[in-house]
Parts: structure tokens; C-alpha cells; sequence
């Protein structure tokens, strides 16, 4: 069996791995990567990139349907082949940014093979062993498919399969309520299946709920049926397609059945024992500067046991690389800005309300709602607000609600990790009329009390009234 000596092998090309891999090499470190599956992994194939794509076509339909203004709406006719024909496109569009030629041309060695650890600094892969000064484990993570009886039995869909169909489904039944499943549901409903989402507790639980409930609004009016505290007892296959018993003893028929229950860490087979590499059921076991018990073996993105979003892999890459090839100290960022991609949007970062009040109790809480933002207005898309929490003048935590929010959030992302003071936000000035003045009219907001509600200040306006020339 043949040996390889590196610097650094990495396990998996996903977001994680190939943003390592890329800056390793270019800094000139020796770099091997392992991936048995698709170059890209999940964002790229099964995740961010077909799911948004997807999205994007759902939302033309539903512009198209709505119409506006003087403008009258029509039903869209929709080619639901087509439209993941363009899903498939945009994936293939961006796959050579991923791929093997572009990281072999880059001087990556690449394996196409699955990898175990045979030892504390070793990797057995494809045939060849590799022996490296650092490992990172990015292996992401697959879908939770829950123990519910029948379900087995069934053709369900993930996000892993979801997006190789081409015919629309007739009735989409959605076990579970967070971001996938709300994401899912509001685009093959808008492209024209019938959709009911079965929630074991609170859909979007993690989100505020005063923000949630916007978004549950929307989807609901459009037609999406969302049962909350419900749970699926068990499912059988019928001749129209799948049916769902609920534990209240509800029954539901539908033609196809999407599991959104939350993600696992893929870590089977790796054989983590070998190197003396600590885990859970969350993932490896990490410490803030991503590495495990085994101080040669590091883990990023999903399989670490944290946040599960495409670009915290990618922040976890450069925090690794600081410390494997600078020998500099380095941790991963304490505050992460997350993003439903529903329409509207709902993007949070740091804490939210609940968990500001929780943990301050001096905190601040200042709310703008859309309907007093012009552009908002001009659009005819009003709804939602932004909630910003603040602490001694700087902000812990920002929740957005509303179209484009997703685009929003990153200014409030670098004020929060930055630890900026609210000043910052009001003495920017924000073009007008966009939707982004909403940031600048809730930091003066928390001004507002101390201009104008200030007897001191009013008397000496008073005074300089009456003095200045």
C-alpha cells in the first residue's frame, strides 16, 4: 500500500475543506483532500445553491400571479421540468469552481475515495495511506431520518433527492418546521403543489416569535397549511402516493413525503477511535479553536458539532489555517448571522430578544416596523420590522423580518461582532429610499429619548435661542 507524507489532510470538499485546501496550498503547504462523494458537497449539490435557485423560480411565479398595482396578475404556467433543468444548470454553472481539475491544477493531491484513521496520524484511503502533521475532519452532515413506523417503507425525499425530481409533486406532506422544510414548502406550493407541514412543536422554534409568526403568516396565505404540535405516528404507502397518520389519530394523504427534521454529523465509518478522536452524537468533540483530543485532528463546519450553515464551514477554514500554518492563536466567531430564505426573508444575528432579556436585564429593545420605510411603501411589501437589542449603547443582537433581509443583516453582522457602539449606525448616511434606512432610523431611535425628550437639552436650546447672533 502506497504512503503519502503531507502537511495537512483534509477529509471532505465541502465548503470547509475546499475553502482549507485552497488557502493551504496557495500559502504553500503540502495539502492532500479526501472526498468520496460530490466535489462541492452539500451547499453546492443538495443544499444552498438548488434550494435557492429554486426559490428564485417560485418567487417569479408568484410576482407573476400577484401582479400589482393597475397591473393585473395571471396564473404562471410552469414547466416544473424546466425549472429544475435551471436548478440543475446553475449547479453545473458552478461546479468547476469545486471541482478536482481546478484543486489538482491549484497542487492539491485529490482522492476520490472514503477515508478511515488507522492510527492517531494516519489515513487509510482509496487504497494508499496518508500520514499527515494536521488532519481536519469536513465530512458535513445528512439528513435526520426520524424512527417513525412506515416511513422506511416509503420513496421519501430529502434535500438530498428532493431537487432530482422532475415532475411536480401533486401533494408535498413536509415532516418538519425549520428553515428546509419552510423553504421547501413556500416554493413547490407557489410552483403549484399542494403542501401541509407537519411540525412536532413550534415551526421556526428557534427564530423570535414575533418574527416567525410574519413569516407563518405569509406562508399560510399563500396556502400552505402548517400544523404545529403535531407529530407523525405512522405512514403507509398508498396507491396515490403516501398516507400519514398523526398522533391525534389525523389522517393525511399526500403523493410525496419530504423528511426536514434537522441534520446529523457524518461521522460513520471514519473510524475516529483509531485516532483517539472524542465525539457525540453533535459531532466531534472541539474546543473553541477546533480541535479535538487528538491535538493533530481538527473538525470545521457541520461535523463539529455546531452551527450547521455553509458559511460558518468556511469561517471555520481560516480559523484552522491561522493556527496550522502561522502558528497563530485563533477561535471561532462567537455571533453567526443566519437567514431563512422564505419570502419574507427572516435573518437573525446574535441574540434574540428573549435570550437578550435572559441574559441582560438592562438590555434595550428598539423595534421599526416596515410600514415606516418609504421604499417598503413604494414596493407594496410593508410587512415585517427589525428588532434591535442593545446593551450600554452596542448591539448583542438584531432580528429582521421582511423582503431582502437576508441583504440587511450583514451590516448589523459586522456592528455586533465588532462590537461597534450605536453611534456607528447613526452617523452613517443610508441612501434614500431603500429599505436599508430602517438600520439607521432604529439606532437613532435610541437616541431619540435624549433629544427630545430632555428638559435640560430644551433649556439650553433655549438659551442659545436667544443668545447666538
Amino acid at each position: 500500500m502506497d504512503v503519502i507524507t503531507t502537511d495537512l489532510c483534509i477529509i471532505g470538499a465541502g465548503s470547509g475543506g475546499l475553502s482549507l485546501a485552497a488557502g493551504a496550498v496557495q500559502m504553500g503547504a503540502r495539502v492532500v483532500l479526501i472526498e468520496a462523494g460530490e466535489m462541492g458537497g452539500d451547499c453546492l449539490n443538495t443544499g444552498c445553491v438548488p434550494s435557492k435557485t429554486l426559490l428564485a423560480a417560485a418567487k417569479t411565479a408568484q410576482v407573476l400571479r400577484k401582479g400589482a398595482a393597475g397591473v393585473a396578475g395571471a396564473e404562471p404556467q410552469i414547466d416544473f421540468a424546466a425549472v429544475m433543468a435551471q436548478v440543475a444548470a446553475v449547479i453545473a454553472g458552478i461546479a468547476p469552481v469545486d471541482s478536482q481539475a481546478r484543486f489538482e491544477a491549484l497542487g492539491v493531491q485529490v482522492i476520490r475515495a472514503f477515508a478511515r484513521f488507522t492510527g492517531p496520524r494516519e489515513v487509510e484511503a482509496g487504497g494508499q495511506r496518508i500520514r499527515a502533521r494536521r488532519f481536519v475532519i469536513a465530512t458535513g452532515s445528512h439528513p435526520m431520518i426520524p424512527q417513525v413506523s412506515g416511513l422506511n417503507d416509503l420513496p421519501y425525499l430529502t434535500n438530498e433527492t428532493i431537487f432530482a425530481q422532475t415532475s411536480l409533486p401533486a401533494h408535498l406532506l413536509i415532516l418538519g418546521a425549520g428553515p428546509i422544510a419552510m423553504e421547501m414548502a413556500q416554493a413547490h406550493r407557489r410552483l403549484g403543489s399542494k403542501v401541509t407541514v407537519i411540525a412536532r412543536s413550534t415551526a421556526l422554534g428557534r427564530e423570535d416569535p414575533e418574527a416567525a409568526a410574519v413569516v407563518l403568516a405569509a406562508l399560510r396565505a399563500e396556502g400552505v397549511t402548517i400544523l404545529e404540535g403535531q407529530d407523525a405516528a405512522r405512514f403507509r404507502a398508498t396507491p396515490e402516493g403516501v398516507e400519514a397518520v398523526l398522533a391525534d389519530g389525523t389522517t393525511l394523504t399526500g403523493s410525496h413525503v419530504l423528511v426536514a427534521v434537522g441534520r446529523v454529523p457524518a461521522i460513520a465509518g471514519l473510524n475516529l477511535e483509531a485516532a483517539a478522536v472524542a465525539y457525540t452524537a453533535r459531532g466531534v468533540t472541539v474546543g473553541p479553536n477546533l480541535r479535538s483530543s487528538n491535538r493533530r485532528v481538527y473538525a470545521v463546519g457541520d461535523v463539529a458539532g455546531g452551527l450547521q450553515f455553509t458559511h460558518v464551514a468556511g469561517a471555520h477554514a481560516g480559523v484552522v489555517i491561522r493556527q496550522i500554518l502561522l502558528g497563530l492563536p485563533a477561535h471561532e466567531a462567537k455571533v453567526v448571522p443566519w437567514v431563512t430564505y422564505t419570502d419574507p426573508e427572516l435573518a437573525q444575528i446574535g441574540l434574540t430578544e428573549a435570550a437578550a432579556r435572559a441574559k441582560h436585564p438592562d438590555v434595550t429593545v428598539i423595534r421599526q416596523d416596515f410600514a415606516h420605510n418609504d421604499r417598503a411603501l413604494t414596493e407594496a411589501r410593508a410587512e415585517g420590522f427589525l428588532k434591535l437589542m442593545l446593551v450600554k449603547g452596542r448591539p448583542v443582537g438584531v432580528t429582521i423580518v421582511g423582503a431582502q433581509a437576508g441583504e440587511l443583516i450583514g451590516l448589523w453582522a459586522l456592528a455586533v461582532s465588532a462590537r461597534l457602539k450605536i453611534s456607528a449606525i447613526t452617523g452613517m448616511i443610508a441612501p434614500y429610499p431603500t429599505r436599508g434606512e430602517i438600520s439607521k432610523r432604529a439606532a437613532g431611535a435610541y437616541f431619540s429619548p435624549q433629544l427630545f425628550d430632555n428638559p435640560s437639552l430644551k433649556r439650553l436650546v433655549g438659551f442659545v435661542q436667544r443668545w447666538l447672533p
